[in-house]
C-alpha cells in the first residue's frame, strides 16, 4: 500500500529544508579539509560510520562543487584497504590532500598493524582517483600522529603538519612522500604566546595523565594570506573551540591570536580550514547536527567571512543557513543525482570509480537543488527526463520536481517505468529556482537514483 505524505508534514519538511547547515546530509562527513582547483572546490573528508558508538571510520570520501552549496558525491577513493601494511577495521581518521605537478597526494593518518598511529599518502593522476599507497609503509608514526595537514608555500616548497596535543612539522620532498629534513616539533610550542592560554588536558601519550599544556589541541590547518602564515586549530581541551596563530615565517615564531569559532553543536570536537573561492573566503569545520548526529557522527559545515583591515581571521558565528550559492545549475545538462544542497532520508552509493548514484529511495524522500538556472524559460512542451538503476520488481513510484519548496508548484512528476523515464514539463518557468525532488511509491525500497536533465521538445 502506498504512504501518503499529509500537507502538513510536507510543510515542515519543507520548511526544515531551508537550512544550509549541515552542508551534506547522505553520509557524515567529518574533518572537512576543502581544496580549490581551477574552477572547482573539493572536499576530502573522513567518515563516520552510521551506527557509530566511538570514532568508527573505514574509509575517506570525496565531494566537489562549482557553486559552494550543492555539492557532488565523488565516490570513496580511498579505504584503510588501500594501505596494506595498516591496521583494518575502524582508524581511517582525519585528512587532506594537495594537487602538484599534475599528481594528486592524499594524506591521511590511520593506525598500523600492531596498533601506533601513522601518517600515510596515497597519490593518483586525478582527485576522484584511482588512488594507491604510494609508499607502501607509513610516511611517520608516533604517538598522537593523526590529523596530517598539507601546504605548498609560494616558493613551491611543501609542508606537512599534523599532532594531537603535540605539533610537528617538516618539509616534503619535491616527491611529496618523503621528508627533505625530517621533522620536529613546532618550536615555542609549548609557550602559551604561541598557542594560547594553558589549560589541563589528558596527555594520551602518558598514559591519559592530565598535564598542563598550550591550548592547541589537534587538526592543524595551514595557509598563508600576503606574507603571514595562519594556523589553525582545534583548542581549548575536549570540548574543542577553534582558534588560530600566525607567523611571517614558517618556523615561527608563531603568536597566538585567539578565538575564531565556538564548540560545535552536538559534537566535542571540531576541525576544518579555510579557502578562498571565487572571491570569497570560506571557513569549514563539522557539527553533531545532521539528523541522528552526534560527537562520533559528525558532519561538514560551512561559513563565509570577512577578513579584517588589518589581515586578522574575524569570530565566526554558526548558521543554519550558511552560505551563498556563487553559481548556478544548468538543468539543460546532465545533473547527476548525486548532487545536491540538502537531502532527508537518501543515501549515496559507497563505491569507487567516477559513476555514482542516489540509493535508499523511499516514499517520502527528497532532495533540493539549489539556484538552478532555466534562463529565458520552459515550457510545457518541454520534457523532464530521469535516470535510474536498480528498480525494485513490483514497486510502483514516481519522482516529483517541485518549484523553490518541497510543497511548491509542480514542475513535472515522472513515472519510474525503466531505466529512463520522461514526462511533460507541468509550469512554465523562466530564471533561477531552486528544486526539489520527491521521492514517492509503494512501502519498501524503489530504486536508484541516477540523473536528471530538461530536454528541449
Amino acid at each position: 500500500m502506498r504512504k501518503l505524505i499529509p500537507a502538513l508534514a510536507l510543510m515542515a519538511m519543507s520548511a526544515a529544508a531551508q537550512a544550509q547547515n549541515p552542508v551534506i546530509k547522505t553520509m557524515y562527513t567529518p574533518d572537512p579539509a576543502p581544496y580549490v582547483h581551477g574552477d572547482t572546490c573539493y572536499l576530502f573528508v573522513d567518515h563516520d560510520e552510521d551506527d557509530a558508538l566511538y570514532f568508527k571510520m573505514k574509509d575517506w570520501l570525496l565531494f566537489s562543487t562549482t557553486d559552494m552549496v550543492n555539492w557532488t558525491f565523488r565516490g570513496v577513493p580511498v579505504t584503510l584497504e588501500t594501505f596494506k601494511w595498516a591496521r583494518q577495521g575502524d582508524r581511517a581518521w582525519a585528512c587532506q590532500a594537495v594537487e602538484k605537478g599534475g599528481k594528486w597526494y592524499w594524506y591521511v593518518c590511520c593506525n598500523t598493524a600492531d596498533g601506533k598511529d601513522a601518517l600515510a599518502v596515497a597519490v593518483a593522476d586525478r582527485p576522484d582517483g584511482p588512488y594507491k599507497d604510494a609508499i607502501g609503509a607509513p610516511l611517520a608514526t608516533g604517538c598522537a600522529f593523526i590529523d596530517p595537514s598539507v601546504f605548498i608555500d609560494d616558493d613551491g616548497r611543501p609542508y606537512l603538519i599534523w599532532g594531537n596535543k603535540g605539533c610537528w612539522y617538516g618539509e616534503l620532498n619535491p616527491d611529496m612522500v618523503s621528508f627533505k629534513n625530517g621533522y620536529q616539533e613546532i618550536p615555542g610550542f609549548h609557550d602559551p604566546k604561541c598557542f594560547g592560554p594553558e589549560v589541563t588536558k589528558k596527555n594520551w601519550c602518558k598514559g591519559g595523565v592530565d598535564e598542563l599544556m598550550t591550548g592547541y589541541e589537534e587538526g592543524p590547518w595551514l595557509m598563508k594570506r600576503g606574507g603571514t602564515y595562519y594556523l589553525s586549530y582545534p583548542s581549548g581541551g575536549v570540548p574543542e573551540h577553534m582558534a588560530y596563530s600566525t607567523a611571517t615565517n614558517i618556523n615561527g615564531p608563531w603568536t597566538y591570536q585567539g578565538r575564531i569559532m565556538d564548540e560545535a553543536k552536538n559534537s566535542f570536537t571540531i576541525h576544518g580550514g579555510n579557502v578562498e573561492y571565487k572571491g570569497h573566503s570560506y571557513m569549514f569545520y563539522h557539527n553533531g547536527m545532521a539528523p541522528n548526529g552526534g560527537g562520533f557522527r559528525r558532519s561538514t559545515c560551512v561559513e563565509e567571512f570577512q577578513w579584517t583591515a588589518d589581515g586578522k581571521i574575524p569570530f565566526i558565528p554558526f548558521t543554519q543557513e550558511g552560505v551563498k550559492p556563487v553559481g548556478t545549475i544548468n538543468p539543460f545538462n546532465r545533473v547527476e543525482g548525486e548532487t545536491m544542497a540538502d537531502s532527508y532520508g537518501l543515501k549515496c552509493d559507497r563505491l569507487a570509480g567516477y559513476q555514482h548514484y542516489v540509493t535508499n529511495i523511499h516514499n517520502g524522500d527528497w532532495l533540493c537543488v539549489r539556484a538552478v538556472d532555466f534562463g529565458a524559460g520552459i515550457s510545457t512542451a518541454d520534457k523532464m527526463k530521469a535516470g535510474f538503476l536498480n528498480l525494485k520488481n513490483g514497486k510502483s513510484a514516481t519522482v516529483e520536481f517541485h518549484l523553490d519548496r518541497l510543497d511548491g508548484d509542480l514542475l513535472s512528476r515522472v513515472p519510474v517505468s525503466g531505466l529512463e523515464s520522461s514526462a511533460n514539463i507541468a509550469k512554465a518557468v523562466s530564471g533561477i529556482h531552486n528544486v526539489y525532488i520527491l521521492f514517492r511509491g509503494d512501502d519498501g525500497e524503489l530504486m536508484d537514483f541516477d540523473c536528471w536533465q530538461i530536454t528541449r521538445n
